[in-house]
């Protein structure tokens, strides 16, 4: 993998547990993710609850790497989750998966990977 020069990790999660809907697990989540994936955290992660009341309501986070971005959008009220890790470092796929099971339980997880490179 190393002539690209990007890996791009996106996972879309339904029937997720109620840790969806937990501010501090989702931070405790993230911390786990970037150290586990030996990834390098550019400050603290931005988690913030986005259109309550909506159907699409529940919380968005932010974290910046050294490297790229790892960003998610859960969705309180269906149970889905919609993950994207970006980095321009190579990283273990299988074990952000694996995290990603751990946290939240999915149901169900559509795995989609791709390499980038603007050549």
């Amino acid at each position: 993998m190393s002539s690209y020069w990007g890996y791009h990790l996106m996972l879309d999660c339904s029937g997720c547990n109620d840790n969806i809907s937990e501010r501090s697990v989702i931070y405790t989540f993230i911390k786990d993710l970037v150290e586990q994936i030996d990834m390098v955290a550019a400050g603290e992660p931005i988690i913030e609850h986005l259109l309550p009341g909506e159907s699409k309501q529940g919380y968005s986070l932010m974290q910046l790497i050294t490297t790229s971005n790892i960003c998610a959008h859960f969705m309180e009220l269906d149970g889905t989750a919609y993950f994207d890790i970006f980095s321009c470092k190579e990283y273990d796929i299988d074990l952000a998966q694996k995290i990603v099971q751990q946290y939240f339980a999915p149901e169900k997880m559509r795995v989609n990977f791709i390499t980038r490179h603007a050549d």
